[in-house]
């Protein structure tokens, strides 16, 4: 077919086309010492001194907890047709083990009810980061035992909303749960073992898989099960065969990891042979890969910028600038021969440049790798440095066209072929964002931190022209 003769890019999404906002329980709930719920990891590296910016914590968030009644009825009024938000593990299961607390369970039952009541479709992931402190002083995800805990809490949750909840997503973004929390240190724990970190993504592998049987021995057939995967875009600088080799062992790291196992029922032969000197993966029992390889429902892809390396020279002293967070350790274990870039363009506050083209090439990649299975895009959004103009409104012209660019880069990914049957947007509230603490604002609702007092910014206006309509306003109606 010529250029010419190529199909115009449709006007309009899908009809069933979910138009969500996500957001995580730490980040957002607050109430930390409520009804039950015991420590986090987070709460306990927040509370580290040095470990956050500032020394702010998730005690208080924006108060979800108590507010989200109100928080529901702005979704509605912006037109958000999906919800998607993350079980606090230990306000269900406050020692990560035994019964349920049915008071903290309560919340998220009136919550969903909240939800479908105003027409909004939820849907719940599992795990958000959070681990009780008590499984992390068992070991943690380095330890098998944790991934056989995930399970028994995937069942108590699944038994209590799967009559009303369709979409279950069991982890958010392992990657970060394995190579953040235990091997660079940025992310709770904290600790800084490349072994440990390997071992942990390996049993988050196996949690995913358990917690799919289980939630599928207690939920009606017709509720969907899938992960979202930070998947990154590698890209090497050069064509040269070094920098070649080091995008594959990024790319292994990073993706192949984790959609190895889940999507071909085995670890890439490449990531075994680039970390051979570190371990020899006997953590991989007989079975395994059988329980993590079942059949999905759904991926979630979250994607917010490309990743560029190189092979790196003398002058480099192993993977950093990385855009996750500041380290003496590498989240890269085995990768020290790696040298990361900033790839060129605009940037977020976040330091992360802006390109849409990433985002279109990561879902053909798995429309490509799982013909058949259908995507969401679970996370994709920016930070800005928002503040509200003399007459108290949030003018966010950039976060606007971020958005404008990205969902064009999902229409036109549908055009090309690929079942992706919604987007929620990076986040529905600004909030907690980790280690970074306050300082860095994801919300398309802007939070004054002092009263907690929410207000729409222009984008989160514009973006509820377009969950009504299923069409893209043009960015200058913002």
């Amino acid at each position: 077919m010529s250029e010419s003769a190529q199909p115009a890019t449709p006007v309009t999404f899908p009809p069933a086309f979910l138009w969500g906002a996500a957001t995580s329980a730490y980040q957002i709930e607050g109430a930390v010492r409520e009804d039950g719920r015991t420590p986090s990891i987070w709460d306990t590296f927040s509370h580290t001194p040095g470990k956050t910016a500032g020394g702010e914590t998730g005690d208080i968030a924006v108060d979800h907890y108590h507010r989200y009644r109100d928080d529901v009825a702005l979704m509605a009024e912006l037109g958000l047709s999906a919800y998607r938000f993350s079980i606090s593990w230990s306000r269900v299961q406050p020692t990560g083990r035994g019964p349920a607390v049915q008071v903290g369970l309560d919340f998220y039952r009136r919550l969903v009810d909240e939800l479908l009541a105003k027409g909004i479709k939820p849907a719940v992931t599992l795990y958000h980061w959070d681990l009780p402190q008590e499984l992390e002083d068992a070991g943690g995800w380095p330890e098998r035992d944790t991934a056989f805990r995930f399970a028994e809490y995937a069942q108590i949750v699944g038994e209590a909303l799967g009559d009303r909840v369709e979409n279950w997503i069991t982890l958010n973004e392992p990657w970060c749960s394995a190579f953040l929390g235990y091997a660079s240190g940025v992310h709770a724990p904290g600790r800084t073992d490349p072994v440990a970190s390997l071992r942990a993504a390996h049993h988050l592998n196996l949690a995913h898989g358990l917690g799919t049987t289980a939630l599928r021995s207690v939920m009606p057939a017709r509720n969907t099960v899938a992960i979202s995967l930070n998947s990154s875009v590698v890209r090497p600088l050069s064509q040269t065969p070094a920098d070649l080799a080091a995008a594959q062992k990024i790319d292994d790291l990073a993706n192949g990891v984790f959609h190895g196992p889940l999507l071909k029922g085995a670890y890439p032969q490449t990531l075994l042979d680039a970390t051979s000197s570190l371990t020899d993966w006997s953590f991989v029992e007989e079975g395994d890969l059988r329980t993590i390889h079942q059949p999905l429902d759904a991926l979630g892809l979250n994607y917010y910028t490309p990743t560029l390396v190189s092979a790196a020279d003398e002058t480099v002293q192993g993977p950093r600038s990385d855009g996750h967070g500041a380290s003496a350790h590498s989240p890269w274990p085995g990768a020290d021969d790696v040298a990361f870039h900033q790839t060129p363009g605009e940037r977020t506050e976040m330091g992360w440049t802006i390109d849409p083209t990433g985002l279109h090439e990561l879902i053909m990649r798995y429309t490509k790798e799982a013909p058949g299975l259908p995507l969401y895009i679970t996370e994709n959004g920016a930070a800005y440095d928002d503040k509200p103009d003399p007459d108290g409104r949030v003018h966010d012209p950039e976060r606007v066209a971020y958005l404008h660019g990205h969902l064009s880069a999902v229409r036109r990914a549908i055009a090309d072929g690929a079942d992706v049957r919604g987007y929620y947007l990076w986040s529905l509230l600004d909030n907690f964002e980790w280690a970074y603490g306050y300082e860095k604002r994801f919300g398309a609702v802007y939070v004054d931190y002092a009263t907690l007092a929410r207000t729409p910014k222009s984008s989160a206006l514009w973006y509820g022209r377009a969950a009504r309509s299923g069409t893209l306003p043009d960015i200058d109606t913002a």
